[in-house]
This record gives structure tokens, sequence and C-alpha cells, in this order.
């Protein structure tokens, strides 16, 4: 599971430990979990080292080429803390490491990361995760909560709705959400019908349906990742409960809605009335040619098991070097600075997200309404809705 771009290299030692080898970085991800947690971590590290091929084609990085290195968290925080407490205690200090999620590995590993000041690029974000005064050395590939939060307001508004009823789940990020979304809809002039918070471990939503069925909403903007979605859907044609469905990002990156039955509900009544919010880049587009050999590398190097929604990493090798070459330097805190340079981020040559916003206060991408698109579920092809 390592991609190198400097063969024949057999030092064992990071980037800034040994000058004449390749850079060493690291990507996390839990490709020993079940399910939909083994999918997506499978595209997020094929992310990432399409990324370092990529990059190596073009020049690498200060001259160098990079070396990855994957580790298997099982998307367990204590398997994560292990193994990357491990590595690093045996003196193999990386240039960078990219996580693969879920947010709960965020919150175990960014600590770590900070203490020994190596830079991190993070899909699962966390409350404080893009706070530079918490994480300085952090900057989150995922835009905000509140970033995805106010993209839904316009398309709720555009659909005529006015009454919204809110269900997420118990993880950080989507007890964000739950939090965000009622402050968000009410400033925005919406009304807030209900707003309710189901355990992920639950067989069963029902209760929480009926809740929010009861103050007659006109619409159900839905937080729900893996197997829980499942639940919830159940849940609502049990319910009898006609009503349009808003799902967030992870519910898009939930492969239960783009696979067909038996494992899937792609094509059942219980998605006829579910769309859900996306990146541009995660629909298919014939006149995105640089997204497209993006699309094409990655689907050449390993498994997309996931929509692109889960490919940030593809992005990161692209942000690490452009920092590096305008900062001429491998280390952390000069990266971090030159990361929050305007022209730095337009002189990176990502394509998940075109342009990555970050800044002096807030090591997180700001994503306005119009670079989200809201879609019906449908086939993944190498990892973008048709």
């Amino acid at each position: 599971m390592a991609l190198t771009g400097c063969a024949g290299s057999t030092s064992s030692a990071a980037g800034e430990n040994n000058p004449d080898g390749p850079l060493k970085v690291i990507v996390l991800g839990g490709i020993g979990a079940e399910g939909v947690l083994a999918n997506n971590a499978a595209t997020s590290v094929t992310a990432a080292q399409a990324s370092v091929a990529a990059v190596n084609a073009d020049g690498g990085i200060l001259g160098k080429q990079i070396e990855i290195e994957v580790i298997d968290d099982r998307a367990d925080p204590t398997v994560a803390v292990t193994k990357l407490r491990e590595k690093l205690s045996a003196g193999n200090k990386p240039v960078a490491v990219m996580n693969s999620g879920p947010s709960t590995v965020a919150e175990a590993i960014l600590p770590i990361l900070t203490q020994n000041k190596i830079l991190s690029f993070n899909i699962g974000p966390t409350a404080t995760s893009a706070d530079p005064g918490v994480s300085p050395y952090n900057f989150d590939l995922s835009p905000s909560v509140q970033d995805y939060i106010d993209g839904f307001v316009p398309q709720i508004k555009d659909q005529k709705h006015q009454n919204v009823a809110v269900l997420h789940g118990s993880s950080a990020t989507g007890e964000l959400f739950g939090k965000l979304t009622e402050s968000t809809f009410a400033a925005s002039g919406l009304t807030v019908s209900g707003n309710q918070g189901y355990d992920n471990a639950s067989l069963d939503m029902t209760p929480q349906l009926e809740r929010l069925k009861s103050g007659n909403p006109d619409v159900l903007v839905l937080d729900s990742y893996g197997a829980p979605l499942a639940y919830v859907l159940q849940g609502i044609e049990k319910l009898g409960w006609d009503i349009p469905v808003i799902g967030n990002n992870s519910v898009a990156a939930t492969s239960l809605i783009a696979t067909e039955p038996p494992t899937g509900v792609l094509g059942t009544s219980q998605v006829e009335n579910l769309t859900m919010q996306v990146f541009q880049s995660t629909k298919y587009d014939p006149k995105n040619e640089k997204l497209n050999a993006a699309v094409k590398l990655m689907a050449e190097t390993g498994t997309i098991g996931s929509s692109l929604i889960l490919a940030y990493n593809y992005d990161s090798m692209w942000l690490l070097k452009a920092a590096a070459e305008s900062a001429n330097s491998l280390d952390a805190e000069s990266l971090s600075a030159a990361l929050v340079d305007n022209k730095v981020q337009e002189a990176a040559n990502t394509q998940m997200i075109p342009k990555y916003s970050f800044a002096k206060d807030a090591h997180a991408p700001h994503m306005a309404p119009e670079h989200f698109v809201f879609i019906s579920p449908s086939k993944l092809v190498n990892g973008q809705f048709q």
C-alpha cells in the first residue's frame, strides 16, 4: 500500500530527518474497517496516492520526490493514535499527514500532530480542527459545517419551503450540524419546526421521525452517514411520510443511495423524495478536462469506493507543493503561514475544490452556496454521480 516516486530508496527516515531521501508523507485511513467506512477510506487513500503520483510527475516538491505510507487505522481512534505514536517514536517524522476521517480519528490524532509540529490535512472536521489557536498546523480540506449549512438556505427557499425539520446523528459533525442548522435557518427567516438527534448506534429512528412529523414541516433536512441512513429511510417509509428530504454531504457519501437492491436503495421508493448536497466536482461534467484527468489517474492508482466528496486528499499534495515552493521550506510553521496566502491557494493545482480559501484565523476552506449543487441519487462511476 505504498506509492513511491523514488524507486529503490530504502531509507526509513522522514523528509526532514533524511535530507538526501524522498519526502515522506503519511495517509491514515480505515481500510480495515467494515462497510461504507472501508469504501470511503479506500477513496481517500487512493486520492492521496494519486496526488503523490501527480505531483511527482510534475517535478516533486523542491526538487524532491514524495514517498507515501498508508496506515490502516480501521477508522478507530485508538488504533490511529497507537500506530501514529509508534511511527513517530521510531524517528519517522513525516513532512505531512493526511487523515481520511472520521472526525473521531481527527479529534484523537490532532493533538499529537500539533505537539510534534507536523503539517496535516484533515477531511473529518471537528469543532476545533480548523482553529489555528488549537491546531496551528492542521488544515481541514472539507468545508466547515457552517458553509454546508449556508448552502442549504437558497435551495430551501428556491423550493418555496418555509417550515424545516432537522434530523442529525450523534457524531461530532452531526451534533454541530444540528446546532448550526437551527440558528442559521432561523436567522435566514426560515422556521425550524423540529430538531432531533439520534444515537448512531440505534437501529430505529422512528421515534425521532414521529416527533418531527408532528411539527408538520415542509421539508426534512438530514444528516446521516453509513448504516444509520438505512434506518432513517426505513423509518420514513414505515411512517408513510411523503416529504421532500434534503441530505447533506454525509448522505451523499453513503454508498447505499448509489447502489441498487438488494444491497442498496437506488431506484426504490425510499429515495424518491431525496436530493443531496454535493460539490460540483462530485457531479460528472464531460467539459471539465482537468478534473476528468485527475479522476482517471485516481482510477488507475487504486480503488474509488465512494463519491469524490471523499477525495479531498487529491488536493493535499498540490497544496503542500505550492506552499513549500512559496516558502522555500518544509518547516511546518513556514508551510502553515504560506497556506493562508491567497496567491499560494491560487497557484495550487487543486481539483476537488477549485480554491481553498484558508485564512489566518480559520484553517478551513470557504465555499459559497453557488459552489454546491443538489442532485438526486444516481449511480457512481469513478466516484462521480452521473
